[in-house]
C-alpha cells in the first residue's frame, strides 16, 4: 500500500465560493476501476462522494486523476474506499464526508462499503 501513500498529491482543490453556507457536493464516479489483490482479476465500481465544504473543494480533474491511479493496484474494497476517504478528507478538511463503494458482482456477490469522516468540531 505503499503507492496509495503518494496518490494524494494528485488531489487539487480551490476555495470554496460560500464558506458560510452549509451545502452539498454529491459526486458519481461510475467507472472506478483497481485489481483484486488475491486473484489479480479487475474489479469494478461506483463511487459517489458526498461532502458539505469547509473551506475547500475538489477540483474534479484532479479527482479523475487520483482515482485512475488505483487502475493498476491490488487492493481490497475496504482499504480502497477508507484510503480514498482519508486521503479526500485531508486534502479538503470538509465538514462531513461520506464515500459509498458499490462495486461490482463478481462470482455473485455484490459489494457496498460506505465509510464516514466528520470534522471534530462540525466545522472546517
Amino acid at each position: 500500500m505503499d503507492v496509495q501513500n503518494n496518490f494524494h498529491n494528485v488531489l487539487e482543490t480551490f476555495e470554496n465560493p460560500y464558506p458560510g453556507r452549509e451545502y452539498t457536493i454529491d459526486i458519481i464516479c461510475p467507472e472506478f476501476t483497481s485489481v483484486c489483490p488475491k486473484t489479480g482479476q479487475p474489479d469494478y465500481g461506483t463511487l459517489r462522494i458526498t461532502y458539505v465544504p469547509g473551506a475547500k473543494c475538489v477540483e474534479l480533474k484532479s479527482l479523475k486523476l487520483y482515482l485512475q491511479q488505483y487502475r493498476n493496484v491490488g487492493i481490497y474494497y475496504e482499504a480502497a474506499t477508507n484510503q480514498i476517504l482519508d486521503d479526500l478528507a485531508g486534502a479538503l478538511h470538509p465538514r462531513r464526508l461520506t464515500l459509498s463503494a458499490e462495486f461490482s458482482a463478481r462470482g455473485g456477490i455484490g459489494t457496498t462499503v460506505t465509510a464516514n469522516f466528520q470534522h471534530s468540531s462540525g466545522r472546517a
